[in-house]
């Protein structure tokens, strides 16, 4: 009888020292956010959390009342192996508790910031952090742009390469020291271990916007936009609607204009910012509060809406924190005083956590000298495209599964299941011949 109740007290004080640490753990999450965990659910785990407390006393009553009288059956190295485990166990429910709720911030403003910012993965801060916990990070976390327009007169209309000796610096070097006649170039960069491409456009009146040729009901790779338009590279353009999650990318967000005709006419940006266009002056114009036909009436051949303006007339944006936007693969878009444009890429990890957050994209439009940009559509969609033949000669594109066998990606983009592709999308942003 005694070795039966010592028996029975062994495992009543495993099953509690299971439990007990994983159902606090739930506990704190519930405390702590009103999604995963509802308030009868957290009444719940309390009660259980008690009876294990009281079991693991039984338990331990039991078990060393009757240990004398089973001695030799103790196996000492049963008992190393199970307090390992459960000393690296209860280390591991600790450190989440502290990864997710600690002093150290970092990890809840990455997480938070990251995925309020997308349109498909906001459950992933919900299901550990309550509304205020969300707002007060985004408070702590946002992008301050000045309101302003563009003023197109800041443009020069034709911009010119020359020869110099002497450059104001590196960046301008790069952009510069090119061959006359150089239709553009790419510069690789590394942002925060990511890698990255910054395409240099010499003539802005190549840059076109290519639409999905099924806009309303699902959106196309920047690949088939990109061959659409025989272009010589392409850039993801503005954000999409993705009603039910289907991510079919057919319905831009806000305003889209391409080749002087209104394609849409929609609700703007969540995202801050607000039109993000050529004129047919070649000016790159960030509009703020323009309607479809004001902006036709100011001469925009082609336009997307998204945000949030990085830099207008010269001046950037106040970014508070890393922008409320965290650490993601990102696009952007700018323009020079001298009018060449920048087209840029930034990759995330293959896991996505990191990248490159609005200071990232920032300082890169302002280093390269542009005195307007944007953020464009980010994550999944940020991707930079070329002809098959030079994707893979230059920058060893791996091609593949990118919807078109003449054009690949030369970044890396990963989607949310971790795999190394992009998704249709409503527009892009291509160089033509």
């Amino acid at each position: 009888m005694n070795i039966k109740k010592k028996k029975t007290g062994l495992k009543l004080i495993l099953l509690s020292l299971l439990l007990i640490p994983g159902l606090q753990v739930l506990f704190i999450i519930g405390v702590n956010s009103n999604y995963l965990i509802r308030f009868p659910f957290l009444i719940a785990i309390t009660v259980l959390i008690i009876l294990l407390i009281l079991l693991l006393i039984l338990g331990v009553k039991w078990y060393t009342k009757n240990e004398k009288s089973d001695n030799k059956k103790n196996k000492k190295w049963l008992k190393v192996i199970m307090g390992t485990f459960y000393s690296f166990y209860v280390l591991g429910c600790i450190a989440f508790v502290l990864l997710l709720y600690g002093p150290d911030e970092k990890f809840q403003t990455w997480l938070i910031t990251t995925a309020m910012q997308t349109m498909n993965h906001q459950y992933y801060c919900k299901l550990f952090y309550n509304d205020e916990a969300i707002s007060k990070v985004l408070n702590n976390n946002y992008v301050e742009e000045s309101g302003e327009s563009t003023n197109p007169d800041l443009i020069e209309k034709e911009p010119i390469i020359e020869p110099q000796i002497e450059y104001k610096n590196e960046y301008e070097k790069q952009i510069l020291d090119v061959e006359e006649g150089t239709t553009y170039q790419i510069i690789e960069l590394e942002v925060n271990g990511c890698k990255g491409y910054l395409a240099v456009i010499y003539d802005p009146s190549k840059v076109k916007l290519a639409v999905t040729a099924y806009v309303g009901t699902r959106g196309q790779y920047v690949t088939q936009m990109a061959a659409s338009k025989n272009a010589l590279l392409g850039i993801n353009g503005g954000g999409f609607y993705d009603p039910g999650h289907t991510s079919s990318g057919g319905i831009p967000t806000g305003i889209t204009i391409s080749d002087g005709k209104i394609i849409t006419d929609g609700i703007g940006s969540a995202q801050g910012g607000g039109i993000i266009g050529f004129n047919n002056d070649n000016v790159l114009l960030l509009l703020k509060n323009t309607t479809a036909q004001e902006a036709i009436n100011m001469g925009v051949r082609d336009a997307v809406t998204w945000g949030p303006f990085l830099i207008v007339n010269g001046n950037p944006s106040f970014i508070r924190g890393n922008g409320g936007w965290g650490y993601a693969a990102r696009s952007a878009i700018g323009q020079r005083e001298d009018g060449i444009v920048l087209l840029l890429v930034i990759d995330s990890n293959s896991i996505r956590t990191k990248g490159a957050d609005m200071v990232d994209l920032a300082e890169i439009m302002q280093n390269y000298g542009a005195i307007n940009a944007a953020n464009l559509d980010g994550g999944t969609s940020s991707v930079m495209v070329m002809p098959k033949e030079i994707a893979q000669s230059k920058y060893n594109a791996p091609c593949k599964d990118y919807r078109d066998d003449t054009y690949c990606a030369i970044n890396d983009p990963v989607d949310g299941d971790l795999k190394h592709q992009t998704r249709p999308i409503a527009d892009a942003w291509v160089v033509v011949e």
